[in-house]
């Protein structure tokens, strides 16, 4: 959604919900249990808004049994709709609900505005907020992916994401030439990605190196992660009350009240409903998540919806397959709370990131959580052009005895368990 600070877009809301025999139906795959009612979603769509730079001038909701297959309104909704647009002169109509290509199609006819959708929308933020090359490459990815079944019959499309890809209203040999173009874009992107990728891999291994442990912090958008990653690590990550103002993972070590030292990982803010094609475009950064030990979750506990929002960060955390690691509660911005709203932060270590109340009793609770490292007695057979990896024994093992032979150093250690994981290939019988 192209937007200046000087001249921003126009942006119409408009909520929709679905009843079948008087149960709301969710939006867009969303589970019944614990969702938003519509006007929480359309105040959630506004933050989206204002955080890809539009300023809202009006919105709308509908109620129905089911959505038109043609226009996702009703025909005397659209009329609505049409006469809203021309008097608050909006620029565009974002819909909190995924369109169909014929829908959004439909719908820019009738209305004669622009028209996106909730996807679309999330993914202009995406893109609005990526800093790295990396970033940029993972919302290019997940944008065209999106754009590719939207194409055929819908010209207007084509100049949604600019970059040269075509111009407003192409024919259908148009099209298709086009198509081909973002295949070719889309592979270019994942060879890309797959590098960044190995990149990351071998900057990892380096890190395993020496063994530490490895902290998330995962968390619904805007719960505070990067003031709370800031005052855990002293660093100076971006922090904004915008909407996705995290995409680039960033890791610095912190020390525990036991000494040990520990990698903390700041990552991306989940959504309810994040595009799949988000989350596949965005494995890279997600194998933070992956690869950690423990998470912290963080939540907004002055947030009426932080259950909910718990449950749509847990959902994505299923996705990435991450549900049986450790995970450790933390209620954050508690200095915004009322007194006496205690209860937000039951069964979580209560936290102001922004006034470091409750980061002592955050870290001990880390030191608890986080295993010991045990440590195991074996013996290892390393060659000697494998200088490094005698080094690293010698540096984070207790050596017993050690035998230099013709082509190798044999060695008795005694091994913590996360150095023993980086020198399986080493071990003897």
């Amino acid at each position: 959604m192209p937007a200046t600070a000087s001249n921003p877009e126009r942006v119409f809301l408009v909520g929709v919900e679905f009843r079948r025999r008087g149960i709301a139906a969710p939006a867009s795959g969303a589970s019944a249990a614990g969702a938003l009612d519509a006007a929480d979603r359309l105040a959630e769509l506004r933050e989206l808004a204002a955080s890809a730079g539009g300023t809202v001038v009006g919105s709308m909701e509908q109620r129905r049994p089911a959505p038109d297959p043609g226009l996702l309104l009703g025909r005397g909704k659209v009329a609505e709709l049409q006469g809203a647009l021309a008097a608050t002169g909006a620029d565009v109509a974002i819909f909190d609900h995924e369109l169909t290509p014929t829908q959004l199609r439909n719908l820019e006819r009738e209305t004669g505005v622009r028209v996106i959708d909730r996807t679309q929308l999330i993914l202009d933020t995406f893109a609005r907020h990526a800093r790295t090359r990396e970033g940029q490459l993972q919302v290019e990815l997940a944008q065209l992916e999106y754009l590719l079944p939207r194409l055929t019959g819908h010209g207007a499309a084509m100049s949604r994401l600019g970059g040269g890809i075509g111009t407003r209203g192409p024919g259908e040999t148009k099209l298709e030439t086009d198509r081909r173009r973002i295949h070719q874009r889309v592979r270019e992107l994942r060879h890309a990605l797959e590098e960044v990728r190995r990149a990351r891999q071998q900057q990892r291994q380096k890190r395993e190196e020496v063994p530490l442990a490895t902290v998330a912090l995962v968390g619904y958008t805007n719960a505070g992660k990067s003031t709370l990653f800031n005052r855990l690590t002293g660093a100076d990550v971006l922090t904004s009350s915008r909407m996705f103002a995290t995409l680039d993972p960033t890791v610095r070590a912190i020390q525990l009240p036991s000494r040990r030292r520990v990698l903390l990982s700041d990552t991306v803010g989940f959504l309810r409903h994040l595009p799949h094609g988000l989350i596949s475009a965005f494995r890279a950064t997600l194998e933070e998540v992956q690869r950690a030990s423990l998470l912290l979750h963080v939540y907004d506990a002055t947030s009426p919806h932080r259950a909910e929002q718990a449950q749509q960060v847990q959902q994505v955390l299923a996705e990435l397959g991450v549900t049986a690691t450790p995970q450790i509660a933390v209620a954050n911005k508690m200095d915004l709370l009322a007194e006496g709203a205690e209860g937000a932060a039951a069964g979580a270590i209560a936290v102001s990131a922004r006034t470091a109340a409750g980061i002592a009793a955050l870290l001990t609770a880390l030191d608890q959580a986080l295993p010991l490292d045990p440590i195991q007695r074996h013996r290892l057979r390393i060659p000697h052009a494998e200088g490094r990896i005698l080094h690293l024994v010698h540096q984070h093992a207790r050596v017993l005895a050690e035998q230099h032979l013709a082509d190798a150093t044999e060695l008795d250690a005694e091994l913590p368990e996360s150095l023993l994981r980086r020198l399986q290939p080493y071990l003897q019988p």
